[in-house]
């Protein structure tokens, strides 16, 4: 019998974005197969890991290509990226919280360039006179991955209906980071 390992992968990244310490056993129950099967695509939990680290790059650079971040104003690209990166929402709360991914040299390049993808749409939006100028691009995309994951978290426990994601997020987002005209 074959094993699909992106459905692995998914099935893996469902039961730890609910339940971030499951063990080797419980991702294997819940991909419907053996921990030995398991073990043979995935040394241990740091491989496992690593493999959803890559599915996430994946879906957020997917994500950051759908909303076609270039066109239109600055909000509307915002609301487009937190539609579109929405059904991997979980994925990386689970992913933002994993310390092993983000310590010394071993940090995967992938991060960045999404990071700097995001910097240079919030730089946009400050050039254009869209967005605040007094906070950074560094800290607007950690504000943004901070509130996809609480986000996340919020629905998964039921805190928040599923419909309002996007727009709690984005509005958020936006309005603290909209730059305002005193009169």
């Amino acid at each position: 019998m074959s094993v699909d390992r992106d459905q692995v992968l998914r099935s893996a990244a469902a039961l730890l974005t609910r339940k971030a310490t499951s063990t080797m056993d419980e991702v294997a129950r819940a991909a419907g197969i053996s921990r030995a099967t398991l073990h043979r695509h995935f040394a241990g939990r740091d491989a496992l890991v690593r493999a959803l680290e890559e599915l996430g790059l994946q879906e957020c650079e997917a994500a950051l290509d759908r909303a076609e971040l270039d066109a239109g104003g600055v909000p509307d690209a915002l609301r487009r990226l937190v539609e579109e990166i929405e059904p991997a929402a979980g994925l990386l709360a689970f992913l933002y919280t994993e310390n092993q991914l983000f310590e010394g040299d071993t940090q995967h390049d992938g991060w960045a360039h999404i990071d700097a993808r995001l910097a240079a749409l919030f730089r946009r939006g400050q050039e254009s006179g869209e967005l605040r100028i007094d906070l950074t691009p560094a800290w607007l995309t950690e504000a943004f991955y901070g509130l996809i994951g609480s986000g996340a978290w919020a629905v998964q426990d039921g805190r928040v209906a599923a419909k309002d994601f996007s727009y709690m997020i984005a509005e958020l987002l936006i309005g603290g980071a909209q730059r305002r005209v005193d009169s």
